[in-house]
């Protein structure tokens, strides 16, 4: 067969479309995992002087080399082993060594490239997973990302990207939260996915089986291979993140991640764990791509000219980030909350009539937001005295007392929560006393946005995912068990020591980078050095608890949706 395929190599010009149909259709259909390498090689040979001899062949040749991505079944089970690694490693190397040397003759079969890989995905073809399915999704992404980092990614590897994060999406929202988001109606917005002790402290037995923690596993998601299968892909698109790092490509990477993300994610309903791309993004950069997310979220909010689901989703977001990103310091926080703050503030300013709900929904939501980020950080910025002084001088107190009165509309949990932490920090100085009653859903804040906003997410909540979440997001993450809180002591060393893993590798140095910025947000004229400081939040636990003896606990189940009622 090496023999024949040099022959036709050698006379491509003399083969005719008509003629020689069948011989070309049989060509195309073979499968380079069935030969050995010199007869690869000679195929290859063939395909590439096809592509270059006649335009008419190149999608052809494309779909063919696309085709080879994934092995057939009798390979595809055993990739893991010698014998099928030592073949991915022969066919796979060649067929995008293919693809270049078809892109450089061609200038014209690289465009066509990305609509063919799209056109071919797994996923796009069988929305129905299982095993087979999802091994041959996995090799396929993978080729997805070779193409991303390799010779020819200046023509395509935008577009593999955006792909790839539309697959994650796609099954994010495949993932049926129905049972999970109204199981309970009883429970109300208080009862929502609050995280467990018991969970966080190693429930080793219950994921000895490979399943998703228990609250997904009693509800609608135990042994879900859709849910499997997005597990894998985070965790594949996580090491492409780290190997761009690596290659210090990871800036240009985030910029259409960052554009894919606002196209695609941030307005998406019901999206749990797509949107962790980012954020594991900006834990291997805080300063260049944490900055660029926060910046970019607050501007969305704060710039009129966007929809309103946009804003609202955008604040959200931002509200999420600054409160779970353990990598992020709190001069970075307290930066982009002095910018909410102000916007808020502004706004009380231009608007003098009484509280509407619908009419004042951005407003309500960027005060959802600063109360929710305080609520996990207030402690870290009362401990900080540069921090502290910025804080109190900002006009937070002002705009509670406001007309339009937020906190008679926000989530009464989350108001609640903050007006605790406030009372214990000393936050409030006006004579004014802020009530709000103990209600699961008040009719203002049904009225805001309904009970499905109330039962939804925000955006950043735990990753459900095991081994995305185990082994990328946790030792970046904020788990609301181990948030220091105003009214907390802390007469518990031990448990504090378990929960810590210190702070992430390069916060304090992001934090003096910071300083610069808070003094000269600063109301004051203090010029003190920043403190370092151990975030002990390094376990998770999802399990809701039900006993109203305890200390209030935080939400988790609140994330922005597409309506326009929505936060």
């Amino acid at each position: 067969m090496q023999t024949s395929t040099k022959a036709l190599s050698g006379a491509v010009a003399d083969i005719d479309d008509l003629h020689h149909e069948k011989l070309l259709k049989a060509i195309f259909n073979l499968s380079l995992w069935n030969f050995g390498p010199d007869v690869i090689d000679a195929l290859l040979e063939l395909i590439v002087s096809l592509a270059a001899s006649n335009g008419k062949h190149v999608d052809s040749c494309l779909d063919m080399l696309v085709s080879n991505f994934t092995p057939p079944n009798k390979v595809l089970d055993m990739l893991k082993q010698p014998r099928g690694l030592e073949k991915k490693e022969r066919v796979l190397p060649r067929v995008h060594a293919a693809l270049k040397n078809i892109s450089e003759l061609v200038p014209m079969a690289a465009s066509r490239l990305s609509s063919i890989v799209l056109e071919q995905m797994p996923w796009k073809s069988k929305r129905n997973v299982d095993q087979w399915s999802m091994k041959r999704q996995l090799i396929y992404v993978e080729n997805m990302f070779k193409l991303e980092s390799g010779a020819i990614r200046e023509f395509v590897g935008a577009n593999m990207l955006k792909d790839v994060m539309n697959v994650l999406r796609d099954l994010d929202v495949a993932i049926g939260w129905d049972d999970i988001l109204h199981d309970d109606s009883s429970k109300g917005v208080f009862m929502i996915e609050l995280e467990d002790e018991n969970y966080a402290d190693g429930d080793e037995d219950a994921d000895a089986d490979g399943k998703l923690p228990s609250t997904l596993s009693e509800k609608s998601l135990s042994k879900n291979l859709t849910a499997e299968l997005l597990d894998s892909l985070m965790v594949q698109t996580f090491e492409h993140l780290e190997s761009s790092v690596s290659n210090k490509r990871l800036s240009e990477v985030f910029d259409t991640l960052l554009s894919s993300f606002k196209d695609t994610v941030l307005n998406t309903y019901k999206s749990k764990f797509t949107q962790f791309v980012m954020f594991y993004a900006c834990a291997l950069d805080p300063e260049h791509c944490g900055t660029e997310f926060a910046s970019e979220l607050i501007d969305m909010f704060v710039g009129g000219h966007n929809p309103l689901t946009s804003r609202m989703s955008a604040v959200a977001y931002l509200a999420s980030f600054l409160a779970r990103g353990k990598f992020l310091p709190p001069a970075f926080v307290a930066s982009y909350l002095g910018r909410l703050v102000d916007w808020c503030w502004q706004y009380c300013v231009m608007h003098d009539g009484d509280m509407n709900p619908k009419l004042h929904q951005v407003f309500y939501s960027g005060c959802q937001a600063m109360m929710y980020i305080l609520c996990f950080r207030m402690r870290l910025m009362v401990e900080i005295p540069l921090l502290k002084s910025q804080l109190f001088c900002m006009p937070i107190d002002k705009i509670f007392k406001h007309k339009l009165d937020p906190l008679k509309v926000c989530l009464p949990s989350i108001v609640e929560e903050f007006l605790k932490q406030a009372k214990a920090a000393r936050l409030f100085t006006s004579s004014k006393t802020f009530v709000f009653e103990d209600l699961l859903v008040s009719n203002l804040s049904r009225d805001f946005g309904g009970l499905e906003r109330l039962d939804m997410f925000f955006p950043f909540d735990p990753c459900l995912l095991k081994n995305a979440d185990r082994s990328f997001i946790r030792p970046n993450y904020v788990y609301w068990k181990y948030v220091r809180t105003t009214y907390h002591e802390d007469i518990d060393d031990d448990d504090e020591e378990d929960g810590s893993d210190g702070e992430v590798e390069g916060a304090a140095e992001f934090d003096d980078d910071m300083e610069e910025v808070i003094i000269s947000r600063s109301y004051g004229d203090n010029d003190l050095e920043m403190d370092e400081f151990d975030y002990a939040m390094n376990k998770m636990s999802i399990t809701p608890r039900n006993n109203s003896s305890a200390g209030l606990r935080m939400p988790s189940r609140i994330r922005p949706s597409m309506s326009p009622e929505s936060l």
